[in-house]
């Protein structure tokens, strides 16, 4: 089985969190400890619960964070949503963003599929 950091799914993902990171510095500072720390600990979780799943002991441990993974990539979406509506992002920076997460969401399915054979 090849490496987590391998996975093209982890590596755009870890490319958006890096993204998100640069993204919401832009945001206003009271929403320091509200929308800009969710949507960090949104970006993050992904490639996170990667690769705390890949060193599990079993593919059925790995495919359950794999679930909290793609869990993490929905809650985004609604997060870069609530960010453009209020105003904190352009409509084109949302839509491509947006596009990104739904193509993570879809390797994040593929992956778990795959682990349940």
């Amino acid at each position: 089985m090849q490496s987590v950091e391998d996975l093209d799914v982890f590596k755009l993902s870890h490319e958006l969190t890096l993204k998100i990171y640069k993204l919401v510095n832009k945001f206003p500072t009271d929403e320091r400890f509200g929308l800009v720390v969710q949507m960090q600990r949104s970006a993050y979780s992904i490639p996170m619960n990667l690769m705390e799943g890949s060193h599990r002991l079993s593919k059925k441990e790995y495919r359950q964070f794999v679930g909290i993974a793609r869990g993490s990539a929905g809650e985004m979406k609604y997060q870069l949503l609530l960010a453009k509506d209020l105003g904190y992002m352009t409509g084109r920076e949302y839509s491509e963003v947006r596009q990104d997460y739904e193509r993570v969401s879809q390797m994040l399915t593929k992956l778990a599929e795959s682990l349940a054979k």
